[in-house]
Parts: C-alpha cells; sequence; structure tokens
C-alpha cells in the first residue's frame, strides 16, 4: 500500500513539474492580470452590463414623452364599382350630362395620400420629471456597475491568492516528503546496526506515509483552486497558464480618517444608493404631477394629394334617348396643413395615479434606508478592515520570526544529533516544526495580501 502511494505521489509531483516546466515560457499571470480578465469574462461583470443597458433603456423611454414625435407615410389607395345598377328615376351627372336609370354604371378611382405629421407633449410636467428620475437611476446604475467590478476585483484576488497558497503549501508538502525519506533511510540504517528500535523505525514510515498522502492533498488542492480561480474568470483552466507565486510585498501604512473620507467620497455603493434616492423623490414628484393638466401640440402635412376618378355608363337620359357615356376626373393639391392645440387633464383615472404615488413613495423609503445603512456601517467596515490588515501584518512577522526559530532550532538538533546528544525522534520533530512554520508563513503571506485588497474595495477601489 506504501509503495503504490509513493509511485502515486511520484506521478503528480513530476506532472507538475512537467506543466510548470511547459509554462515557463509563457508568462506567468499576475493578480492584476487574473482581475483584468475577470472584469471582462466573470458572470457578474457580464451581468451588471447587461443591467447598464436597462437602465438605459429606461432612460429612453422616458425620454420619449418629452420628446416630439415625427411619422411618415405614404397611402396609395384605390377603388373599383362594377355594373352598379341605377333603378328607374335615380339620377347621376356623368360627362357633365344628368343621367338618370334604368342603367348600369362602372367607377375606378385612385388616391395618393403622402402625410407627414408630428405631435409635442408640450407642458407635461410628469414626463418632465420622470425622465429627471430615470437619468438619476441610470447614473446610479453605472456606479453599481462599479460596485460590481469592485467586488469581482476583491474576490478575483482572493482567490488568486489561494492558488498561490496552495502552490507554495505544495512546495513546502514536496519538501517535507524529501525530508521525511531521508530520515527514515536514516532510521532503518541505525535500525539495521541495532542503535535504534523497530519502535522508532515503524515512527519514521508513518512519518513518511502522512508525508506522502499531505503531499498528495497539496498537489490536488493546487488543481482546485486553480480550477475554481479559472471558473470565476470566465475562462478554461488550461489556457490559464502559469501563475505568478510572488507573495512577498511591504506592508502599508493606512490612517483610518483617511481611508473613511476616501470610502465616502469613492465607494460606488454609496454614492449610487444617493442617486437612487434622489432619483426616488423624482419619481414621487412626477407620480404628483400626473394629477395636473398638460399641452400637447400636434400637426402635419399632406403634400402633393391626388385622386382620380373614372366613370362610364350606360343606359337613358331624362329624355328617354339611349346615352353611353365616360368621364373622369382628377383633383389636386400641393400641400394640406392640418395642426392642433389640445389641454388634456385626467380628472379621475380610477386611483391609477395614486398607486403609482404610493409604489414611488415605497420604493424612496427603501432608497433612503439602504443609503442610511451603508452609511451606518461604514465606520465600523472601514475600522473593521484595518484591524484585519493590521492582524495580517503582526501574523507575517510572528510566523516570519517563527520559520527563524524552527530553522535555527533544526540546525541546533543536527548539531546535537551528530554528537550523538539528541536522538533521531528529535531531529524528526525539529523537521515537522519547521514544516508547520513554512506553511504558517505562506498562509500568513497571502492572508495579507488579501487584507490590502479589501482596503482597496472598502474605500471604493484601487
Amino acid at each position: 500500500m506504501r509503495t503504490w502511494t509513493r509511485t502515486v505521489a511520484g506521478w503528480m509531483l513530476a506532472g507538475a513539474m512537467v506543466a510548470q516546466v511547459s509554462a515557463a515560457n509563457a508568462q506567468a499571470l499576475t493578480a492584476d492580470a487574473a482581475v483584468a480578465v475577470a472584469l471582462k469574462h466573470n458572470t457578474l461583470v457580464v451581468n451588471s452590463r447587461g443591467d447598464l443597458l436597462d437602465a438605459k433603456s429606461v432612460t429612453q423611454a422616458a425620454a420619449s414623452g418629452v420628446l416630439p414625435h415625427l411619422s411618415a407615410s405614404f397611402t396609395r389607395s384605390g377603388s373599383f364599382t362594377d355594373n352598379q345598377r341605377l333603378g328607374a328615376g335615380d339620377l347621376r351627372f356623368v360627362s357633365g350630362k344628368l343621367i338618370s336609370g334604368p342603367g348600369t354604371i362602372d367607377v375606378e378611382s385612385y388616391s395618393n395620400s403622402p402625410v407627414v405629421q408630428g405631435s409635442w407633449n408640450v407642458l407635461d410636467l410628469s414626463a418632465i420629471k420622470g425622465l429627471s428620475s430615470a437619468r438619476q437611476y441610470e447614473r446610479a446604475a453605472h456606479l453599481r456597475q462599479q460596485t460590481v467590478d469592485n467586488e469581482v476585483t476583491l474576490e478575483t484576488r482572493r482567490r488568486f491568492y489561494d492558488v498561490v497558497t496552495a502552490v507554495k503549501l505544495a512546495d513546502v508538502a514536496g519538501g517535507a516528503l524529501q525530508v521525511s525519506r531521508d530520515d527514515e533511510r536514516r532510521v532503518r540504517a541505525l535500525f539495521d546496526v541495532g542503535s535504534v528500535s523497530r519502535s522508532d523505525l515503524l515512527k519514521a514510515q508513518v512519518r513518511t506515509a502522512q508525508s506522502e498522502l499531505d503531499s498528495l492533498t497539496a498537489i490536488q488542492n493546487v488543481t482546485v483552486t486553480r480550477v475554481l480561480l479559472a471558473q470565476w474568470l470566465g475562462v478554461a483552466e488550461q489556457e490559464m497558464g502559469a501563475v505568478d507565486t510572488l507573495l512577498n510585498a511591504p506592508p502599508q501604512s493606512y490612517d483610518e480618517q483617511q481611508v473613511l473620507a476616501n470610502a465616502e467620497k469613492n465607494r460606488p455603493d454609496i454614492l449610487a444608493s444617493e442617486r437612487e434616492l434622489a432619483a426616488a423623490g423624482t419619481a414621487v414628484t412626477a407620480a404628483h404631477f400626473r394629477r395636473i393638466p398638460y399641452i400637447t401640440v400636434s400637426g402635419g402635412v399632406t403634400l402633393d394629394p391626388k385622386d382620380t376618378q373614372s366613370a362610364n355608363f350606360a343606359g337613358v337620359d331624362t329624355a328617354g334617348n339611349a346615352v353611353s357615356a365616360s368621364a373622369s376626373s382628377v383633383s389636386k393639391l400641393d400641400r394640406f396643413w392640418q395642426g392642433q392645440v389640445s389641454l388634456n387633464w385626467s380628472i379621475f383615472d380610477g386611483l391609477l395615479t395614486q398607486s403609482r404615488i404610493n409604489s414611488a413613495r415605497a420604493q424612496q423609503i427603501r432608497s433612503r434606508e439602504v443609503r442610511d445603512a451603508l452609511r451606518r456601517n461604514l465606520i465600523s467596515q472601514v475600522h473593521g478592515v484595518l484591524l484585519i490588515y493590521q492582524e495580517a501584518i503582526e501574523r507575517e512577522v510572528v510566523s516570519r520570526r517563527n520559520v527563524e526559530s524552527a530553522t535555527e532550532n533544526l540546525n541546533l538538533t543536527q548539531q546535537k544529533y551528530n554528537v550523538g546528544s539528541s536522538t533521531i525522534l528529535d531531529l524528526i520533530d525539529a523537521a515537522v516544526q519547521l514544516q508547520r512554520a513554512r506553511s504558517d508563513a505562506v498562509s500568513a503571506l497571502a492572508q495579507l495580501r488579501v487584507a490590502e485588497a479589501q482596503i482597496e474595495r472598502v474605500q471604493g477601489g484601487p
């Protein structure tokens, strides 16, 4: 069982090395590059672009109630009457003659009507306020899109550093595995000459097996975190390439009052809530203005209208003589103008206006609560992320000292072991402590970088 585990671990380590060598020729993916990819392909970002288009469409729809409307049409019509019978005593003028029945008449007529029409709600205060409200909602949608971008940026950095941490821990686990195998060989050699007991050998073998399992888990975790990052970026994991594993960064110095001022000034979600509250108030005014009369101006012109008509008659005239006649006429104008000014007033619309007023007020109440909640929580958010960052700095300092102490302890234990004043188990324990210290140091560095990204997010972006 142990041999099979070692074989699989060797295969996976070799595969990881081959993947790293293959990716060496490609440029490593940095955190900033990952953010750029996410801001193009992430699902939340794509959906926010769609929400922005929806907001623009609402603004355009509201503008239609304020802007003039212009339309043009061309109508070609015709009518045909075949074999219309005139009874006795029926009279009809045909070709300038008064014709009486009985007889039959055929009539054919055509009409051309090019028309240009326009209308404009000149003083519709409700529509004007509605357009203003829609524009404010569109500006809020822009800010909401920036909020989504900031959230995606933070989550991208968090997942990116999860990958970096996994790669670093896999390296640490690989080094620990090699140390465990070396220790097991030394213990086996000492056991063969009778210097240690079988119990010591079994402990060394257990530690090697545990290191192999830890290495397998660490390598698998690299793949899992890479897949999660690729899914978040919206690309295939195979296309992502190698990841830049640089974690070292000098700690920043932040002033809490300055961060708070930046957040109040730049946070897109707070600015969006302000816009939405203003838009809701304007929507309430627009709903009230629906009770006010408004003026509509409309008019049109018919350009070069033309009517033609022709008729054929077979019958008798008033003297009783047989008549067969045909006639045609043409009616033509250069232009025909028409216009009107109307005063419109919805006196009672079945409580529809009151319903819209109540709906607008409800939206105003919700928007005000969202704005107030964001401002109430802002101070605690800023204070919280700065505390997290300070804790991350202290954790990184402590972990670095821990690595130095564990390294020195391992060297001292190695020297004691060389002179026979320490056992092989003491040496193994010192190596385990160094492995844990290195793992903690990697995690601390990753947490420090994520804490920096949280500060960027809380104050409205980089």
